[in-house]
């Protein structure tokens, strides 16, 4: 079976910064200079936020069953 694969983050409010950006943010004189995610309003963000968080907690919960499937393959199989 093969799904289409989505990561979920739980950073998607804040900007995507690296080295070059902080070292840039220092000639920063107009403050104009991070970018991020915007929501329409705050109940939008919010809804946003806890649906990626579930979606985190339900890859989790995924992940972990199919370990324990696998390690435990022989004591779930009937024989």
């Amino acid at each position: 079976m093969n799904k289409t694969r989505i990561e979920y983050n739980t950073d998607f409010l804040l900007g995507k910064n690296n080295f070059w950006v902080g070292l840039g943010s220092v000639l920063n004189l107009q403050g104009v200079f991070f970018d991020y995610s915007y929501s329409k309003s705050d109940a939008e963000a919010d809804n946003r936020a806890l649906f990626s968080d579930w979606q985190n907690v339900g890859e989790d919960i995924e992940k972990a069953t199919n370990k324990f499937e696998t390690e435990n393959y022989q004591e779930l199989s009937f024989k």
